[in-house]
């Protein structure tokens, strides 16, 4: 057991390790896409794309005043996009009525494609 979780760690120190090479990685390759305004890029066998997204940041006073009942709070407990979106797929929320308690956030989503 004791190689077991010595081997745990070791593999989760790399996982840290590539994790972070990759965020760097990824820093540089979309710093080099915005200095030459591109969004898509063949270099060598790769295809590079980046797709622009947006998702909402929720206010959790705004949400809150915003919910047809008090009760559907607790289902959320806390702002979760993912959960107000289900609701809001289930009927449970109507998206008109949470006009005003997000806002949207861009992001950029870093895709490398081999050809």
């Amino acid at each position: 057991m004791d190689k077991k979780i010595s081997r745990y760690y070791q593999i989760k120190q790399k996982v840290k390790e590539l994790e972070q090479e990759a965020s760097e990685l990824r820093s540089e390759i979309m710093a080099h896409c915005a200095a030459e305004g591109r969004t898509e890029l063949d270099v060598g066998g790769y295809r590079v794309r980046i797709i622009l997204q947006e998702r909402k940041e929720y206010d959790d006073a705004r949400l809150y005043e915003a919910l047809p009942d008090p009760e559907v709070w607790r289902m959320l407990s806390k702002t979760d996009p993912a959960k107000v979106a289900s609701l809001v797929k289930l009927n449970v929320l109507k998206e008109d009525g949470l006009q005003d308690t997000y806002t949207l956030k861009q992001i950029s989503l870093l895709q490398v494609d081999k050809k």
